[in-house]
């Protein structure tokens, strides 16, 4: 992967000074990159990070932090692909407990091309590599977000391309990647 990023970030895991700022990143991009906004079923994390990604010893949450601001999120779950929507093979080949799934992987447009996400990707692998009990890291990207079809294909192997299958309506290019643990 690249270079670290250049200071003025400091990356590193969320704490409860994190959660407001964090949730500001996520639901921005839901509503300006993703144009679908909140939706319950897929973003319950977000009201509750804290119980999902802080309290949880097989769960993280990075963020990077510009000043005061969180400029950029990664998240690690022990959840794979839920079926449905997903197919069924899928939620069978990435089960939960033994998958760790890469979820939130989001930085704000000004900070974009400095390597936030690649080291904070990085990061999660290295944590995954460390946590027991996991076989396997797994995301899926709506690759009509701008440079997110090239960033994974770049990080991992693709699995599924769900595009042909509409499994999160219309207007969300679904891909399902691997990502080799290190």
């Amino acid at each position: 992967m690249s270079h670290p990023p250049h200071p003025p970030y400091t990356v590193r895991p969320a704490t409860t000074a994190d959660v407001e700022g964090a949730r500001r990143l996520m639901l921005d991009t839901f509503y300006r990159d993703f144009g679908y906004g909140y939706v319950p079923e897929w973003h319950r994390d977000v009201i509750d990070i804290e119980a999902t990604y802080l309290d949880h010893p097989r769960h993280l949450l990075l963020v990077a932090r510009h000043g005061d601001e969180v400029v950029a999120t990664t998240g690690v779950r022990s959840a794979g692909p839920a079926h449905p929507p997903h197919p069924r093979w899928l939620a069978e080949r990435y089960p939960s407990g033994t998958t760790a799934q890469l979820v939130r992987v989001y930085v704000r447009p000004g900070h974009r091309r400095h390597g936030l996400a690649r080291t904070l990707v990085r990061r999660a692998c290295d944590f995954v590599a460390g946590t027991p009990g996991y076989d396997s890291i797994y995301l899926h990207t709506n690759v009509n977000a701008e440079g997110a079809e090239a960033f994974w294909r770049g990080i991992g192997k693709e699995v599924f391309d769900a595009r042909t299958t509409g499994e999160h309506g219309p207007g969300v290019g679904t891909v399902h990647f691997e990502i080799p643990l290190p």
